[in-house]
Order: C-alpha cells, then structure tokens, then sequence
C-alpha cells in the first residue's frame, strides 16, 4: 500500500464515521447555543445578568473538572467516553424540552440542567481530540483537523439558521429537540467506528525506565499533563492565546441575541440568519488553512487571524436600530464572517501544535490541562459580560468586552507562535 492510500484510508472508513458523529454533535450545539438563550429571553424573561449566570454555569465544569477527567480520559477507551457523554446530553437536553413544553421551566432548574450539561461537555471535550491521532497518520494531522474545524463552521452556519427557523415558527423548545437528536446520531456514529481502540497507557517507556510505577497515583498523573504543557513554551504560548480571546469572546456572545432583540429589533430568525451567513466565512478559511501555511509563515497567519477576529469585534455596538434591519444584518453577518474566518483557520493550526507537541499516551491530561485555562477563563468572561450588559446596557457592555479582546493580538505577536515557520516543524512525537 502506497503512502497515499495509507493517508487517506481514514477519510473514507472510520475517520468518516468520526466525522460525522462531531458533525451532528456540533449542529445540535449550535443549535443549543443559540437556542437556550432565546428560552430564557422569550420565555423565562431573563437579564443580561441572568444569562451571565446562565453562561457562567455553562463553562465552570471547565474550570473544576477537566483536569481529573483528564487523567480518566487517558486511564479509559476514550471512544466509551464519548458515547456516554452524547447519550447522557441527550437525556439531560430532553428533559428541558419536556420541561418547557409542560411549563414547569423555572430559571433555578435550566440553570441546574444547563451545568449538568456542561459537565459532560467537559468529558466530551477531553476525548475527543484525543482520538483524533489514533485514527489519522501525523502526516494527515492538519488536513483531519482542517476537515473537522470546516465541519465545525458548517455546524456554525446551519444550526442557528435551524435553530431560528424552527423557534420562530415553533417555539424555542422545538429546536432543542433536533439538539436532543444530535447527540443520539453522534453517540451512535462513534460506536460504529470498527477499529480497535489503543489499549489506554498510563505512562511512556522513557518514564517507566525511570522507575515511575504504572500504577502511579491519580494526582502524579494529573501533574504530568500540567507539567508538560508548562514546560513547553508553543503550549503555554498557545494556552495564552485561547485563554485571552474565548472569555472576551464570550462576554459578547452573552450579551448579542439581547442585544438583538432589544435594542436592535431583530427576531430569532432575523438573528439565526446573521449568525448563519457569518460562519461561512468560518468554514471557506478553516478548509483553507493548509493552502495559507503552505504559502506563507504559519506564525504570521496567526498573528493575522488574532487581528481580524479580535479587530472586527469592535464594530458590533456601533451598529444602531435606525439603519434598518437589511442593513443591520448584512453589517453583523459581515462582522461574524470575519470573526469567523479568523477564528477557523487559529483553531486549525492551535489544535494541530498540541497535537504535534504530545504524546499520545499523555493526550488526554494535556488537553484536560489546556481545557481547564481555556474553557474555564470563557465561564469568568460569560459572568462578567452579563454583569457588564446589566450595569452598562448591553451596547456598551459589547464594546467593553471587545476592546479587552485585542490584548489578545498584542499576546500572540510577543509569543513563540509569531515565528512558527512551519507546524510540521514542531512535531516532537
């Protein structure tokens, strides 16, 4: 067998199968994303501070559970994980449906939901860009991250569109359950992956020569992930980017579809249309990003994605009511478009460094350790946005959260990853 057809296998068996179970989950998070806002605005009456609250609860297992689910992760079949945490969304999200359509939906319980729901994010998020290099040669790496990050932006353009549609039409709750579905179909794709899973290793040669036992504790094991990422100066460089852009990010985030719905007059559909339009821009640049780092340095693409999805942020409360609603959503989905550019091809080139940058066997505390900084900062950025918005009002509140985002560029150009040649050049496994 050729080299080619070695590389490419994967695309066309159980990399594919992979593929589409992360393309259904992240449809039905889109999906949830925009949608459990939109339930608590038009139903439960939230605040810009609820939502806070709301986003807060969303992202803090982050913070509190990534790091021992981490070293589960790498004890674990991580694929099982995967399973269970797509079927157990799927109950806890159906049980809001349910909720809401018998009104018994109260803030205090889709707030509770919300953050059980995030716990198995959590256990999901960890495993599942660890599976990734044990179907996929490290030659096909970026190409197998370049495909799952186009699908990612795909999920970004269908599912508020969805989400839009069918809550206008149909109520908020309606479009949670083809989230409920999402979260089946995916479970279900990622249980019919035929090759076998790598038997689950806790420590590489290196170190058992060293004479650490197999068998050693949960919180030496938890350390390793920690260690190593600290260690590297491309991960801690690259935790900092993540770690500065998602809270900021977020904060807008928490406080757009209000923003929207009050002060700008658009509706669920109107708003799902210019988050849809936006992510094409997403999905064209994330399948771009091999043909960008083959032609130019991937440090400067960086440093030029960090400008553009920061930079365009800043036009978002400049937007005003009086400009009329076709004009409003071809200037937002403008806006998200480039953001989304921006932020498709950086996810691409972030995820395939750590990738390079770790062992297998270490994968999953890597992850859990990067997740717990990255993920967690987003939970501080949801509460702090929404308490900005409730103190501010939101269009201020928006232009605060995105003037704090450029700091993040200023980070990327100081760092180790503005002089990145090439990322095949990184790779230390």
């Amino acid at each position: 067998m050729n080299r080619r057809s070695r590389i490419s296998e994967p695309w066309r068996s159980d990399f594919r199968r992979f593929w589409s179970a992360e393309a259904t989950s992240l449809t039905g998070e889109q999906i949830r994303e925009f949608a459990v806002p939109l339930l608590a605005i038009t139903v439960l009456g939230a605040s810009a501070a609820d939502l806070g609250v709301i986003g807060l609860v969303q992202w803090l297992p982050f913070l509190l559970l990534a790091l021992p689910l981490g070293v589960i992760a790498d004890r674990s079949r991580r694929r099982r994980l995967i399973i269970l945490s797509q079927w157990s969304r799927a109950v806890l999200m159906l049980t809001v449906v349910v909720a809401a359509v018998l009104g018994g939906l109260t803030l205090p319980l889709l707030i509770a939901l919300v953050a059980a729901l995030g716990g198995f994010a959590v256990l999901y998020e960890v495993c599942y860009q660890s599976v990734v290099p044990s179907l996929v040669p490290q030659p096909a790496l970026q190409g197998a991250n370049a495909r799952l990050q186009a699908t990612a932006s795909a999920a970004e353009i269908g599912g508020p569109g969805i989400a839009g549609v069918l809550a206008q039409a149909f109520g908020a709750p309606a479009a949670l359950v083809a989230t409920t579905i999402g979260y089946v179909v995916s479970g279900s794709a990622v249980a019919s992956i035929r090759t076998p899973e790598p038997s689950p290793e806790t420590l590489s040669d290196s170190e058992s020569r060293r004479g650490r036992r197999p068998g050693a504790e949960f919180v030496g094991e938890l350390r390793d992930g920690i260690r190593h990422v600290v260690h590297d100066r491309y991960l801690l460089a690259n935790v900092g980017f993540s770690a500065l852009y998602n809270p900021f990010a977020q904060w807008i985030v928490v406080l757009f579809t209000l923003h929207c719905i009050r002060v700008l007059g658009l509706d669920a559909g109107q708003i799902g249309l210019v988050f849809s339009l936006g992510a094409a821009g997403a999905l064209a640049a994330a399948a771009m990003t091999p043909t960008l780092t083959r032609r130019f340095r991937a440090g400067r693409v960086l440093l030029c994605c960090a400008a553009v999805e920061c930079g365009v942020l800043m036009v978002i409360p400049l937007v005003d009511a009086s400009w009329g609603t076709p004009a409003i959503i071809a200037v937002l989905a403008g806006v998200w478009a480039l953001n989304g550019a921006g932020t498709g091809v950086s996810s691409v080139l972030l995820v395939t460094i750590r990738q390079l940058r770790t062992p297998s066997w270490l994968l999953g505390r890597v992850n859990a350790s990067m997740r717990t900084v990255t993920y967690g900062s987003i939970s501080i950025g949801a509460l702090a946005g929404g308490l900005a918005g409730e103190w501010l009002g939101t269009r201020a509140g928006i232009a605060l959260g995105a003037g704090l985002c450029l700091v993040t560029v200023a980070w990327v150009a100081l760092s180790p990853l503005a002089r990145i040649r090439s990322v095949d050049e990184l790779a230390v496994v």
